[in-house]
């Protein structure tokens, strides 16, 4: 099967999805600002990782929506079909981090909708799963990469694809 272009790092060996390519064949995606908050011009960058390698194809099939959010639960960018959510589900989202398990008991809760929560990597990654679909959490230093997904996208590409670009973030630092 096809495969989505992969960009793999200068300093790191993480290769990342991208659905598109410049004029000049470069993959590599922008480095936006490294401050707590991102700025208006760097907000457009936060959005080429939600476009360009959150919600591109694998394998024929795509995330169905994906967003990065800051700690506090800021929305940097999303995918146009991420679904709103309430300030508590993002707060529960963040505890769980911090007490890994917390979520267990209630469940992942987004916009609504209720995931049940599954193995994870604790204080680093949070998996969900609602029937044919499900969610994936990843944490990097300022920021949550979430990725949702419903058949015929399986959990593994949906992990893949969300992790690998925490993983890249967390190694810029970010």
């Amino acid at each position: 099967m096809l495969q989505a272009p992969r960009h793999q790092s200068e300093n790191s060996g993480i290769e990342l999805f991208h659905c598109t390519s410049t004029s000049s064949g470069d993959h590599r995606p922008p480095s936006p600002s490294s401050s707590d908050r991102p700025t208006r011009r760097a907000k457009m960058s936060w959005q080429t990782y939600v476009d360009e390698h959150l919600m591109c194809e694998i394998e024929g099939h795509h995330l169905t929506s994906a967003a990065i959010v800051g700690h506090d639960g800021a929305t940097w960018a999303q995918s146009t079909a991420f679904p709103e959510f309430k300030a508590e589900e993002m707060a529960a989202i963040m505890k769980d981090f911090d007490e890994p398990g917390h979520l267990a008991p209630t469940g992942l809760i987004l916009g609504g909708t209720k995931y049940m929560v599954i193995q994870g990597e604790p204080g680093a990654v949070i998996r969900g799963k609602k029937g044919s679909g499900g969610i994936t959490v990843k944490k990097t230093g300022q920021s949550l990469i979430i990725g949702i997904y419903d058949e015929p996208m399986t959990p593994g590409q949906c992990n893949l694809v969300v992790e690998r670009l925490g993983d890249y973030l967390l190694e810029q630092g970010m």
